[in-house]
Parts: structure tokens; C-alpha cells; sequence
């Protein structure tokens, strides 16, 4: 058993639609009452959510965005790289890791709005990592970004797009 396989079984993860395993672990019993909340929220949403995430070596994560600020804990394996696309076009790629001295960080914040993606800086190994959501995650405020529609309204970062976005699915 290799080591993600290992923290696969141990965490019991499971498949993301966004690629990689994850496992809910905290969800807030208390509720922010829809009225308080921006109107980007289409219903009540929990205080906070965490979730354990594994991204082995051959993965990623595939182009998403939240209606919520997501930060990112890193705790083992190989670094990871996690790039953020601005609504107005900036790509910003943060490392997390442990190894400060090559700049990588042990958390990053991703914006409410922005697209990310993320991959493993070692193709033979994996990242473990967390993720806090708050207001909570919740499926409807998830959105998986597609390949050409990316492409169109970002044409300098196609590389990334390319690497980080799935492509569109042809209709039979």
C-alpha cells in the first residue's frame, strides 16, 4: 500500500467531482439565516465546514469556484500547487508545503469568486491537505469550470486552463 492509498483508507476518503478524495469532517450545528447573508447565497448556509483533501501525484483539481472564501491547510506529502484565477484575470500560483526556504506556505486563502485548481509537485506521491469553508460548503454554491469557457474569457492562461480544466463534454 503506498503512502496516499495509506491516508486514503485511515481518513475514509472519498471521490470529488473536482478530482482527488475528500472527507467532511466539521460542519458547524449553527446557521446563518439567508436574510444576513450576501445575496450570492440562495438559502440558509452553516457557519463552517472542514474537509480533509487528497490530490495524488497523476491528479488534479480541476478548475472550481465557491461563493465562499476557502483556505487551504497543507499537512503531508509533496507540495502543492494552488492557482487562483481572479475575476479580472490575474493567476496567482501559491506553493504549500513545509519547505519555507523554496517558498512554499503551510495555508493559502482562496477568495470567494475566483477560480482554482490545484497539482501535485511530485508526480510519484501526493499532497494531504484541509480546507475550512465559511460560510459552510454547500454543493449548490460549487461550480466546475469548463475547458472552452475559460479559455474564451482568459486566453493568456491557456496553458493552466489546459493542464487544470476539463474539457467540454460533445452532446451524442
Amino acid at each position: 500500500m503506498n503512502a496516499a492509498d495509506h491516508w486514503i483508507k485511515k481518513l475514509g476518503l472519498e471521490r470529488h467531482p473536482e478530482g482527488g478524495y475528500y472527507k467532511e469532517v466539521y460542519r458547524s450545528a449553527e446557521v446563518i439565516p439567508q436574510k444576513v447573508l450576501p445575496r450570492r447565497y440562495d438559502g440558509p448556509r452553516v457557519f463552517s465546514t472542514f474537509i480533509f483533501y487528497l490530490l495524488g501525484g497523476d491528479e488534479v483539481s480541476y478548475f472550481h469556484r465557491l461563493r465562499s472564501d476557502e483556505i487551504w491547510h497543507f499537512y503531508r506529502g509533496s507540495c502543492l500547487s494552488l492557482y487562483v484565477l481572479s475575476p479580472v484575470g490575474r493567476l496567482k500560483q501559491t506553493r504549500l508545503g513545509r519547505n519555507f526556504e523554496a517558498g512554499e506556505v503551510f495555508q493559502a486563502v482562496v477568495p470567494a469568486g475566483h477560480w482554482f485548481g490545484a497539482a501535485v509537485g511530485r508526480r510519484n506521491s501526493y499532497s494531504l491537505v484541509g480546507c475550512t469553508i465559511a460560510p459552510g460548503f454547500d454543493f449548490r454554491d460549487f461550480e466546475l469550470g469548463q475547458r472552452n469557457e475559460l479559455l474564451a474569457v482568459y486566453p493568456r492562461h491557456q496553458a493552466i486552463i489546459k493542464k487544470l480544466a476539463r474539457p467540454q463534454r460533445s452532446n451524442p
